[in-house]
């Protein structure tokens, strides 16, 4: 039988290790819950104003057709474009293996079909995430001279896109799509919600996107 003074120590390690393991869960929620405030808060706030170019980011396409997702993006970054926002027209995003072609060129040519002239689209089409398309673009900006720009995504991912455009250099503002089925119905608004902080919280933690999107 062990020594009482035995049994106090090891009763005393398991409280300190109870009592680390529950301060360590109500800091990871308190972060999560903070971090879905700040998520949805950018994503219900819009920052329109006129820029160097309006900015939409790339979403799946099939074989050229933008998706349902896409689609509300392109939409809501044609009418901002044609609001006299901006003179530049920008498309996002590359493609995935066995693509034949890439979002950013799904993008363009779905905006040409709506109305916006070819002369005022220019794109980048190389990156398969967040942080490589921005990436791609402040080259791109750079050489055309752009410094600002509205950005247009759905609502629960446009404070990882300003965030990721700021710490590169880019003045940016979010104006979010309210049609996109991303945000449709709660269940939806969840699944965005947890892509999002697992995506955010890499990004801050190592400080690139690993995963598409």
């Amino acid at each position: 039988m062990k020594p009482r003074a035995q049994r106090s120590t090891a009763r005393q390690r398991l409280a300190d290790v109870a009592f680390l393991g529950i301060a360590a869960v109500a800091v990871v929620t308190a972060l999560a819950g903070y971090a879905t405030y700040r998520i949805w808060t950018q994503g219900y706030t819009d920052e329109a104003r006129p820029a160097d170019a309006v900015v939409v980011l790339g979403a799946a396409q099939y074989d050229g057709t933008p998706s349902p997702v896409f689609r509300a993006r392109i939409d809501h970054a044609v009418a901002l474009w044609k609001s006299g926002l901006a003179p530049w027209f920008v498309v996002t995003g590359g493609g995935a293996a066995g693509d034949r072609t890439t979002e950013a060129a799904a993008a363009r040519a779905y905006a040409m079909s709506r109305g916006v002239p070819a002369s005022a689209i220019i794109g980048e089409s190389s990156g398969t995430t967040t942080l490589t398309s921005l990436l791609g673009l402040h080259d791109l900006f750079a050489e055309r001279g752009i410094r600002s720009a509205v950005f247009v995504s759905d609502r629960g991912h446009m404070l990882r896109v300003i965030r990721m455009a700021g710490d590169i250099g880019i003045e940016a503002y979010g104006s979010p799509t309210d049609e996109s089925p991303s945000d449709a119905t709660l269940a939806a608004r969840a699944r965005a919600t947890i892509h999002e902080l697992g995506a955010l919280g890499w990004y801050l933690v190592v400080g690139q996107s690993e995963t598409p999107g």
